[in-house]
């Protein structure tokens, strides 16, 4: 996603899996998209397939981790993956480098690493302007229109681009003939359109072109004053005759030559005697009581007199009396009429939901940031986190139902979004751990994966006859206890200078970064940059001083300690040009990535662009569990009913070991050299 971003746009979720982009980002261009189809490239050497005699069943469940799984066994939490442990396989997976998901699941589509597939964080920049960009997929505008009247008419649709390169192992698979389901696959918005079936996933936007912008209409947003509201909007409503009117925001409308948000109404009656009201979009009407979702409501926002934008919310009634407070999930591009590719074939979203019923389409969609923020409680976050977590096993029932033969690959990001945001209460020892507010919430991590076992289960009782069934994970997780501020510790150590000192507050993007005096400069969740000259804008440092400078960097860096831990800050540092084998799209990638050590994380400022604060902080936020360290430190797991005839270690080796099983070997192909 191209952008030039504000830091408030920009601010959402980048130091988690859920970072929020620039609603400009997929701007409401998209409205015309058709379907970004890629075509499968020359078929890898291999022997003959086996496609109908194999079926196989890959359950993707985002975050597992070994450690906790193995401990979780023990206690008897999960009697379906022991049974696979005792009957079949059981080992952990080595992740990716850095282990960041989009990384670790391109790791696995493709068999590369970052070199060859292009992914090295969920953003990179760009070296002229110096600024960030969303990794995985960017829009392209229309190629022109004509002007009547006040509106504006499109002459030809734009288009969304998928930034992850390489082939696909579904590809490899079809070609051979084998049919393919890829459900949800991270890293894979727009769809590919090389699957028999494909629904996109992480990286799938809302409506305003974000990873999720939510909004609570209250009649005191006062309480609200001052909190950085990251991926949520506040709106004042009042009350009136015990009614309450709003209005829902859309992106600008792409039909009209002055910018102008699309809107739609609703209306809320209050009951003047229960805690419940009734809820008016157009034709559509719920009835809610206090502590509860409604269902999906769809939406109509009008853009032009033949031309409506579709999408779809659940509303949540916080209150009504004496302050009303209502809560409006991001609006989720509507799976029976989408504005932009999510499925394979076209119409294939369209046909779920009906079948099953509507879902999110958004691609993380527990709201993370609504209990940061404090919009939502913990208890109301678990609450949706865990309607979307149903929500997606009941849709994956549908989907097992239906199977007969090749590939089902099927993703449920529940367990990594609840890790990320309630890991403290597993960890006694965080400097944020209160046993009165965490100790309730101690079960609600192994309930999830005890959860994920049931799926197990019941797919092992469900699933035709003599299919094959393999469990994976695309990293582990851990407590997050520290902070460290690398730009910050990069001026410090004089590789890196400010514009003003003296800045209060500084805006991030690298904005305050003065170039002609920096030589390095941190950005995103692991990078570290060179300002090398010829390659960066105001570049400095030249070719020849490059090595050394890497090198110096990294030993200072291996050698920097929390001083109130006595550990290491960093345990591994990772050279762009050693660490990767596939060298295609290498020169994208951060010069250094720190592997960050035991219950430490780059603080969220840094990652952003910014280079104030403190060197070091107490992590205090309800963000409290994470994985993006030195990979050895968070391995994630590998399951199988029945032994992969050929071996794994790694996620990145996991899916040419998948299509051993179908017969096919040789994958993947690699490109040595830059495009």
């Amino acid at each position: 996603m191209s952008r030039t971003p504000g830091p408030a746009a920009v601010v959402g979720a980048l130091r988690r899996t859920a970072l929020t982009s620039t609603a400009t980002l997929l701007a409401l261009i998209s409205l015309m998209l058709s379907c970004c189809e890629q075509s499968a490239s020359d078929l890898l050497p291999g022997n003959a397939p086996h496609s109908d005699a194999k079926r196989m069943i890959v359950l993707g469940f985002d975050g597992m981790d070994y450690g906790l799984t193995r401990r979780f066994m023990a206690q008897g939490r999960l009697p379906n993956l022991k049974r696979l442990a005792e009957t079949g396989q059981f080992q952990s997976l080595a992740t990716s480098v850095p282990p960041q998901s989009p990384v670790a699941w391109s790791n696995f589509i493709t068999g590369l690493d970052s070199g060859g597939h292009g992914i090295f964080d969920f953003m990179h920049r760009d070296p002229l302007q110096l600024l960030p960009y969303l990794s995985t997929s960017r829009a392209k505008p229309t190629s022109g229109s004509i002007e009547l009247g006040r509106y504006r008419i499109p002459l030809s649709g734009g288009s969304v681009e998928l930034l992850r390169h390489g082939e696909t192992f579904w590809e490899v698979l079809e070609s051979h003939g084998v049919e393919t389901s890829i459900i949800r696959m991270p890293t894979n918005f727009p769809p590919s359109g090389s699957a028999t079936r494909e629904i996109s996933g992480m990286g799938t936007p809302d409506i305003l072109g974000t990873y999720g912008i939510s909004s609570l209409y209250t009649s005191e947003p006062l309480r609200y004053q001052g909190r950085q509201l990251n991926g949520g909007r506040i709106y004042p409503v009042q009350i009136s005759d015990g009614r309450v009117e709003g209005s829902l925001h859309g992106p600008d409308n792409p039909f009209l030559r002055e910018s102008h948000k699309l809107r739609t109404e609703f209306s809320v009656d209050l009951d003047p005697d229960q805690p419940a009201a009734l809820l008016t979009v157009g034709a559509q009407q719920r009835v809610i009581r206090v502590g509860e979702w409604s269902d999906w409501v769809p939406l109509s926002f009008a853009m032009a007199p033949t031309q409506r934008l579709q999408a779809e919310a659940r509303f949540f009634l916080k209150s009504v009396r004496p302050e009303f407070a209502l809560y409006v999930t991001p609006l989720n591009l509507d799976p029976e009429a989408p504005a932009m590719p999510i499925s394979t074939p076209p119409d294939y979203a369209r046909d779920l939901a009906r079948t099953g019923g509507r879902f999110y389409t958004q691609g993380m969609p527990e709201d993370t940031n609504a209990l940061e923020s404090g919009i939502l409680s913990r208890e109301q976050f678990l609450q949706q986190a865990r309607l979307a977590g149903r929500e997606v096993i009941e849709q994956y029932w549908q989907l097992l139902e239906d199977f007969d033969r090749g590939l089902l690959f099927y993703y449920f990001g529940n367990l990594d979004q609840i890790s990320h945001m309630m890991f403290r209460p597993l960890d006694p020892d965080h400097p944020a751990y209160d046993k009165r507010s965490d100790a309730p919430f101690a079960d609600v991590i192994p309930e999830v994966y005890a959860e994920l076992d049931g799926v197990v289960g019941t797919t092992l009782e469900r699933m035709p006859p003599d299919t094959t069934l393999v469990v994976m994970s695309d990293h582990g997780f851990t407590s997050i206890r520290r902070e460290f501020n690398l730009n910050a510790w990069l001026r410090q150590h004089g590789y890196l200078a400010v514009i003003d000192p003296h800045l209060e507050q500084d805006p991030g993007l690298l904005l305050n970064v003065d170039w002609s005096r920096t030589r390095a400069y941190g950005l995103g969740l692991n990078g570290l940059y060179l300002n090398l000259r010829g390659r960066e804008r105001n570049g400095i440092v030249t070719p020849v001083q490059r090595k050394a400078l890497l090198d110096e960097i990294s030993q200072a860096l291996l050698n920097t300690q929390d001083p109130a831990t006595g550990l290491p800050v960093v345990t591994r540092m990772y050279e762009r040009d050693e660490v990767y084998r596939d060298r295609s799209r290498l020169q994208i990638g951060p010069d250094l990535l720190l592997g960050y050590g035991p219950h430490m994380q780059c603080a969220q400022g840094s990652a952003l662009g910014k280079v104030g604060g403190k060197l070091l902080s107490d992590n205090r936020d309800q963000w409290s569990g994470n994985h993006a360290m030195d990979h050895e430190l968070v391995p994630g797991v590998l399951f199988s009913n029945r032994p992969l005839q050929q071996p794994v270690v790694s996620l990145q080796q996991l899916a040419g070991a998948l299509l051993v099983e179908f017969g096919v070997a040789g994958f993947p192909h690699r490109q040595t050299t830059g495009p």
